[in-house]
């Protein structure tokens, strides 16, 4: 994969620079150190940072056509390019490369946008076509690969990262504070919103169309389950194990292709364990690198999954990499965790993940799969047994209750579900924070009023649908492999792959009856009775443990000078947008020598504020003022 960049004058109204467009594609060169161009042809500019993967001899972007007339730049892999490939060639294409992201541009004129529906893969890609001058750019199913854009004075930028169109001196920062509201309320981001005011996140499973002048966005695929009295067809859990088998390891084999070398993460978990044991499989004689990070200190035993890593290691026959990680280590990564992230974080691991990524390319490994993607569609959460046991158990409501029903209604079409937290009440909690100037305005920002899910999506349907296509929406495609995934990846030049977002593994999932997604309360029962073939018992029936890193109660108590500026009165009032009072007596709390959040349960409050900071100085970031704080709408 790569990092694409560029310019699209709708109106052809000004000078595209090689300089700015070059600037923009520096920006993230850690997407692509192994090669830069840079196109530009009136009104449009095109800029590429090159990771080479497949075919590195050739591979360069972007791709024409004979007559130049239709140019493409794509970050990504397209995983069943070959079957394209062949069908295009018996229509008479011709192609010039061994590269996988070449078929985008031949399916491109041979279907139009309709070829999107055809991919297999995590792809963002733009392709400039000049007989009608248009632009076209499209991101994955799941939201992979990321995708930005900005449109100002009629001119469209975008960019892989956000710091490539921070690059454009046509954009002018500011907070976008429904981005921060998000990251309060949920796992993380919710695309279109990003931390940055009028800069969009494509949403997952979309494109964007420049025709005729005028800009739209559509959706081409979204997982839409069935309704909760769907008759299911009389299958038994070996038809249904079986074809989940198939389908995985069909998935993998996609995404062994590669001309460098390709290794697994090795969480000790279930998901990464299976993915590494049938990589085994399709490749017997191969000894897979395997990477895993390790807590040895001792006052951290129970997050140390080492021992469980070992026995998958051995029973795999991997050549494993363990990193072994130690607190001090967040506070030296935190700032390059967000700067990479381009977003305040709830949690400090994304520091570990820096840490092992950087471990993977000294290790000589360009590619990874990890396992993302198989709790949210499998049922792998804490919460899908909490959906059964609530159902199961006469409540009592009061009238806060009473309110929270409401909230939960407007946000799920739903009154009894419960997603992530009671969000009446924590409203009043996040308010707290908030400045008095920055709530004056309240109301244009607060992130329950526009989610941006289609609620028609969550009608109807059984709660563990319900639960999966949440987490898929607000859980998954931004934070699990956004900051968590590719962005920390690519700090040091890494792809990630997921054989659990695979396209046609989605659409068989849907499939599958939620009652053997989740049977007696075993999350991932399904999963489970695939990977008694591939792991020991000890891995497969492992309850999972979730990781969770000391968060700002342990900076705090550790009286860093720099984290202490970051929270100051001071700089908390002069930036503006919490409340410097409500941060101190937090701060008291949080410092005491009996205090301890119940992670991940409990929100870390100081950590979103403390990474928020962080954002506002990496970025160079503007204080809060009305005139910033403009309610943005997003185009559609």
């Amino acid at each position: 994969m790569c990092g694409i960049t560029g310019i699209f004058d709708i109106k052809s109204k000004y000078t595209i620079e090689r300089s700015t467009v070059m600037g923009m594609a520096d920006a993230i060169q850690h997407r692509g150190p192994d090669e830069a161009s840079c196109f530009i042809d009136k009104n449009v500019g095109l800029g590429f940072r090159r990771l080479s993967i497949i075919d590195l001899a050739h591979g360069h972007q972007p791709y024409f056509t004979a007559d130049e007339q239709v140019r493409m730049i794509c970050n990504g892999e397209i995983y069943n390019y070959k079957e394209l490939r062949e069908e295009l060639q018996q229509k008479g294409y011709h192609f010039t490369t061994n590269c996988d992201v070449e078929v985008v541009l031949h399916a491109y004129l041979e279907y139009g946008t309709a070829f999107i529906e055809r991919l297999n893969g995590q792809f963002a890609f733009a392709i400039s076509d000049g007989r009608n001058n248009s632009f076209l750019l499209a991101r994955d199913h799941f939201g992979i690969c990321p995708l930005f854009y900005t449109i100002t004075d009629e001119v469209l930028i975008f960019g892989s990262e956000i710091k490539a169109i921070l690059q454009n001196p046509m954009v002018k920062r500011a907070v976008d504070l429904t981005g921060l509201d998000q990251v309060f309320a949920f796992p993380g981001l919710v695309s279109p919103a990003t931390m940055f005011k009028n800069v969009i996140s494509l949403k997952p499973g979309h494109y964007l169309q420049v025709k005729d002048g005028k800009v739209t966005a559509n959706e081409y695929w979204d997982i839409d389950y069935y309704p909760q009295e769907h008759n299911y067809e009389n299958k038994p859990e070996s038809y249904y194990a079986e074809q989940l088998e198939e389908i995985l390891l069909q998935s993998i084999r996609y995404r062994l292709n590669a001309d460098v070398p390709v290794g697994f993460y090795l969480s000790g978990g279930l998901d990464s364990s299976l993915i590494g044991a049938m990589m085994k499989k399709i490749h017997p004689d191969t000894s897979y690198q395997s990477f895993s990070i390790g807590f040895p200190t001792l006052d951290h035993k129970e997050i140390d999954e080492r021992k469980y890593q070992q026995i998958v290691a051995k029973h795999v026959n991997s050549r494993h990499t363990e990193i072994p990680f130690d607190w001090p280590e967040i506070e030296q990564r935190l700032r390059q965790a967000v700067y990479h992230s381009e977003c305040p974080l709830k949690e400090s691991y994304n520091t570990c993940s820096l840490a092992l990524s950087e471990n993977v390319r000294n290790s000589g490994v360009k590619v990874i799969l990890t396992g993302e993607g198989s709790d949210e569609f499998l049922g792998g959460y804490v919460g899908y047994r909490f959906d059964v046991q609530r159902s199961q158990m006469p409540v009592e409501k009061d009238l806060e209750d009473l309110l929270e029903d409401q909230m939960n209604e407007q946000l799920w079409s739903d009154p009894n579900f419960f997603y992530e937290k009671r969000h009446v009440s924590f409203r009043e909690t996040v308010q707290a924070l908030y400045s008095d100037e920055v709530n004056e305005g309240f109301s244009d920002f607060d992130c329950l009023t526009n989610l941006g899910v289609d609620k028609r999506k969550l009608e109807g349907r059984h709660a563990f649908h319900k639960r999966s296509y949440l987490d898929m929406k607000l859980r998954l495609s931004d934070h699990l492999v956004a900051d968590h995934g590719d962005r920390v990846a690519y700090a040091h030049s890494i792809e990630g792959r997921y054989p659990f977002l695979d396209v046609n593994l989605a659409n068989f999932v849907k499939t599958i009856p939620p009652e053997i997604k989740l049977k007696n309360l075993v999350e991932k029962y399904i999963l489970k009775e695939v990977a008694k073939k591939y792991l020991p018992e000890e891995i497969y029936a492992r309850q999972k443990q979730g990781f969770v890193a000391p968060g700002s109660p342990h900076l705090l108590r550790n009286n860093i000078e720099w984290i202490n500026d970051m929270l100051s009165y001071d700089r908390i009032k002069r930036q503006g947008y919490f409340n410097p009072d409500t941060i101190e007596r937090l701060k008291k709390i949080y410092c005491k020598d009996d205090f301890k959040l119940n992670l991940p349960f409990d929100s870390d409050l100081l950590i979103v504020v403390l990474t928020f900071n962080i954002f506002l100085d990496v970025f160079d970031m503007p204080a809060f003022s009305h005139s910033n704080a403009q309610k943005l709408v997003y185009a559609s």
